[in-house]
C-alpha cells in the first residue's frame, strides 16, 4: 500500500524514523546535475521539473532539518555537483547526510553512506529503511502509509 502526498516545489517534505530524517524536495525546473565518481568519471544526470531531491540526515530534530533544508538548497538552487566516494573510503563513515535525486529513491539502512552512484538508491536509518520514494503530477507516493512526517515551507 503506497500513501500520496501533495508537495510543490516550494515545499520540503520531512519523514522522521526512530533514528534519522530524510528530507524531499522537488525540482523547480528542468536542470542538470554532476555526478564525481570515484573512477574520477562525470555522469551527467537530466532532471525534470518535479523529479525529486531525497536528503537523508542520520539524527532528528531541528538541527538535522535545517541541514537537510540548506543541502537541498545547495543541490538545488546552485546546482552543486555530487560526490560519490570510493567503497572503502574512511570519510563515509563520518557522513551525517547523503543524498539521491530522481524520479524515484528506495531507502536502504544496509549500504555505505556516500558511495553509490547510482541514484535510485539511499542509505537511511533502520526504521525508513524499505521505503520507496516516486514522483507523481501532485507531489509524491510513498509505500509506506504508516510513517511520521511533515510538510514545511522552504
Amino acid at each position: 500500500m503506497s500513501k500520496e502526498i501533495k508537495l510543490d516545489s516550494s515545499e520540503i517534505l520531512f519523514l522522521i524514523g526512530d533514528s534519522g530524517t530524510v528530507g524531499i524536495i522537488k525540482i523547480a525546473k528542468d536542470q542538470m546535475l554532476f555526478i564525481g565518481t570515484p573512477d574520477k568519471e562525470e555522469i551527467v544526470i537530466y532532471l525534470e521539473k518535479g523529479d525529486i531531491i531525497a536528503i537523508s540526515a542520520f539524527g532528528i530534530g531541528e538541527k538535522f532539518e535545517k541541514a537537510i533544508k540548506s543541502l537541498g538548497y545547495i543541490t538545488r538552487e546552485m546546482e552543486a555537483p555530487i560526490v560519490v566516494l570510493p567503497k572503502d573510503h574512511p570519510t563515509s563513515k563520518r557522513l551525517n547526510m547523503v543524498l539521491s535525486v530522481g524520479d524515484t529513491v528506495r531507502l536502504d539502512c544496509n549500504i555505505t553512506p556516500g558511495t553509490h552512484p547510482e541514484q535510485d538508491i539511499l542509505c537511511s536509518c533502520d526504521s525508513l529503511s524499505g521505503i520507496k520514494i516516486n514522483k507523481t503530477s501532485e507531489g509524491i507516493a510513498i509505500s509506506e502509509d504508516n510513517i511520521d512526517y511533515k510538510i514545511e515551507k522552504l
